[in-house]
């Protein structure tokens, strides 16, 4: 090709003196037009058809070549590699020029091939994570772990043909190097062993709700990386912590919550110790009338009615069973969630007095709402205080707090 090219200048009138220059210049320029060319038909024609056939076609896992540019990076190798076989062939072989383009394809292929296998790791991570049914294996980590290799090889290949020796003599020199490097990718380190062991246990999953309070964390985990762990907050931040920080600190995982479609409501409501008193029998009958408690009531009476029948009238009060105010209004919330649509039935539902406070009498609400989704969940527990607030003063209690400016106004009034 060199020759022919020589030859053609010769008959254009290029004289001896400058016949070695121009026919360099030639072969350059014919070299980077060639490769030029190629680029344009492989990236802007060839690969225009492979990826309206890949869009037409059923499957969406081959969407991700496109997605990850595979296709785009494999078609900048075409012109790397037509320079690194024209240039002995258009050039003198032995000539600076082509010895230097020969090494600069070689080096530009070498990379190119390594920026195309990081972009196929990253379509075999985006069809895993659309079609595991679970997510366990810890793959971004492992994948971060081969390209971490990769590109630690392709440097090495890249070096020793620069320097013109074998790889083998510069991966014996890493022996001496191994406590350095050892020391370099400690975090590296730690975090692959951190996501062997999330993976192995199952701690934690792309897509979990966890907490992190040492790191103020609390929401989703949307990447488990080789080295940190990203979380989306609830505020829409992002908190990034060191991937071992889930094994070593811990934490709260609230998947299981999403699994069983539930979420538990734990709230108390502070009855005024002042308030507290038996019932009367008019109150009891009144009472009665509540399609909740009428049942309930029913049974007391009886019971009632036996005590005081085994005792003098003037001592009923005092020895016979009695009716309380906050033991009825206890019945009526169990009732009450129970017959509630909302609440999980077959999950813990109860209503606990917990010991008294300088505030008053705690009654702590435990039950499930059938939902997990936030705002519904938020919904339910809201309708189910909202409700108990304003029925506490049928049942003769008042709900406790602090006195208010309003408060303290009535009392000047009076």
């Amino acid at each position: 090709m060199n020759e022919i090219i020589s030859f053609w200048l010769i008959e254009q009138g290029v004289s001896d003196d400058h016949l070695a220059s121009t026919t360099l210049i030639v072969g350059l320029v014919f070299i980077a037009l060639i490769a030029s060319v190629s680029f344009y038909l492989t990236k802007f024609q060839l690969l225009k058809v492979v990826n309206n056939l890949i869009i037409k076609t059923r499957n969406t896992w081959d969407d991700a070549l496109i997605e990850h540019q595979v296709l785009n990076r494999m078609a900048l190798m075409v012109p790397y590699v037509l320079i690194l076989f024209l240039s002995p062939l258009v050039l003198l072989p032995e000539s600076t020029a082509s010895a230097v383009l020969v090494l600069l394809a070689k080096v530009l292929l070498t990379f190119q091939v390594a920026r195309s296998l990081s972009a196929l790791l990253n379509v075999s991570r985006s069809i895993y994570k659309e079609t595991a049914k679970q997510k366990y294996l810890p793959l971004n980590a492992i994948i971060q772990v081969i390209k971490l290799a990769l590109y630690l090889v392709t440097t090495i290949i890249i070096v020793s043909l620069i320097i013109n020796r074998s790889p083998v003599y510069l991966l014996s020199g890493l022996g001496a190097l191994t406590a350095v490097l050892l020391l370099v990718f400690q975090d590296t380190i730690k975090g692959l062993v951190a996501s062997i062991q999330i993976s192995a246990n199952k701690m934690v999953v792309a897509g979990d709700w966890i907490e992190l309070p040492k790191y103020g964390a609390d929401g989703d985990v949307i990447e488990i990386g080789l080295s940190t762990v990203k979380i989306e907050n609830f505020d829409k931040t992002v908190t990034t912590v060191p991937t071992y920080a889930l094994i070593s600190d811990s934490f709260k995982n609230w998947r299981n919550m999403y699994h069983t479609g539930a979420r538990r409501i734990k709230r108390t409501l502070i009855i005024d110790i002042a308030s507290i008193d038996f019932y009367s029998l008019e109150k009891i009958d009144f009472l009665s009338n509540s399609k909740l408690l009428k049942e309930y009531l029913s049974e007391k009476k009886q019971l009632l009615a036996q005590d005081a029948n085994d005792e003098p009238k003037e001592l009923a009060k005092i020895n016979s069973r009695q009716l309380t105010n906050v033991g009825t209004f206890r019945a009526y919330i169990e009732l009450y969630l129970q017959q509630n649509s909302n609440i999980r039935n077959d999950l813990t539902c109860m209503v606990r007095q917990l010991p008294a406070t300088a505030s008053g009498l705690p009654l702590e609400i435990y039950c499930f709402a059938n939902t997990s989704v936030w705002a519904k969940y938020e919904g339910i527990q809201a309708d189910i205080f909202d409700h108990l607030f304003a029925i506490a003063p049928q049942f003769d209690l008042r709900v406790f707090q602090h006195p208010s400016g309003f408060d303290w106004q009535n009392q000047n009034k009076h």
